[in-house]
Formats: C-alpha cells, structure tokens, sequence
C-alpha cells in the first residue's frame, strides 16, 4: 500500500469483502466473511488490530475523517465503531 513494493495481507480465514485506507495511508482496514475487521500496518503488512463482534459477514469498513475511529457494516445489519 505504501512505499514501491506491494505488501501482502494475510490473516483473514474467509474472503475478504472491503477494504479501506485511513486518511493518512499508514493504515489498511478489512472487513471479512469470517464476521472480522482487521487494521494493518500499510508499511509492513502487519495486522495492528483483530476487530471481532459482527454475527454475520462483514460487508463495509471506513475510516473516520480523523483517522482515529473505523466504522464497520455488515449482513447482520449492524454497524459498529471501533477505537
């Protein structure tokens, strides 16, 4: 995501649904069929955070303007706000 060279993400057990970039691109947000939401190091690759809570697939993710909070969706027609 950032610098020259793609970085892989892995660590979703399902596919993965959305994908979003924080406003700063530092972070990678993604959402998945396995019910989670997953903040990545952009640089790195490295997960910075499993987000688990969903009941059902995870269908959306943003980031806050602010870059501080993200904001999930999903088929168990629920949409949370993670720190």
């Amino acid at each position: 995501v950032s610098g020259d060279k793609p970085v892989s993400l892995a660590g979703h057990k399902d596919a993965v649904r959305a994908v979003a970039v924080s406003p700063d691109g530092k972070l990678v947000a993604s959402g998945s069929a396995d019910k989670t939401v997953i903040v990545w190091d952009a640089a790195t690759g490295k997960a910075v955070h499993t987000l688990t809570g969903h009941d059902g697939v995870v269908t959306s993710v943003a980031f806050t303007p602010d870059g501080k909070r993200v904001v999930s969706a999903a088929d168990d027609r629920a949409i949370k706000e993670w720190d």
